[in-house]
């Protein structure tokens, strides 16, 4: 074994332990594994892509581990609603002021809306209660104006032989004041 090759063995056994302290016991821990040798595969052959260098397991890990947010893509899915992935781009974000104040603006209408269908009941309540008292006033106005009627109170009179009042025998006479 030449010393590139010792190089190259202790190069991989030393991130094949980074990956292990960083995924212990995790899936992705064989997919990064598998990424440490088409590293080493690389080397190797001294496949370099037309300047571009191919990036590290540590670029690779972090890239993966970043905790900012990837940009929102331009196409919208159903399937990007309903999983919730439009709630966590930089554009609602942006908007949470808007949102919040369209919630306030909602609650209000819902609450003024409310208040006003209470208020219409009790003015319907007291409507109800109105048109009552009227039909019993009216009722109880009829039966008076029934019963104060002069034919029924001499009916009345002459029922009751017992009484002083009797009715008058002569027509009312008019008395006239002059004014000083």
């Amino acid at each position: 074994m030449s010393k590139e090759e010792n190089i190259n063995i202790e190069e991989q056994a030393t991130r094949r332990q980074e990956v292990a302290e960083a995924y212990p016991g995790g899936d992705d821990a064989d997919d990064l594994e598998e990424l440490t040798d088409q590293e080493s595969e690389d080397e190797e052959t001294g496949d370099e892509e037309a300047g571009q260098a191919r990036p590290t397991l540590k670029e690779v890990i972090e890239e993966n581990a970043r905790e900012d947010e990837k940009p929102f893509s331009s196409t919208l899915a159903l399937r990007t609603i309903l999983g919730g992935d439009i709630l966590n781009t930089q554009a609602i974000r942006r908007q949470v002021w808007l949102i919040l104040l369209i919630t306030l603006f909602s609650i209000v209408y819902v609450s003024n809306r409310y208040s006003c269908q209470k208020q219409q009941i009790k003015i319907d309540k007291l409507n109800t209660e109105l048109k009552k008292s009227k039909y019993k006033t009216l009722s109880l106005s009829s039966v008076l104006t029934e019963r104060c009627r002069e034919s029924h109170v001499v009916e009345l009179l002459r029922a009751n032989n017992d009484s002083v009042i009797h009715p008058a025998d002569q027509p009312p006479y008019i008395i006239m004041i002059p004014n000083p």
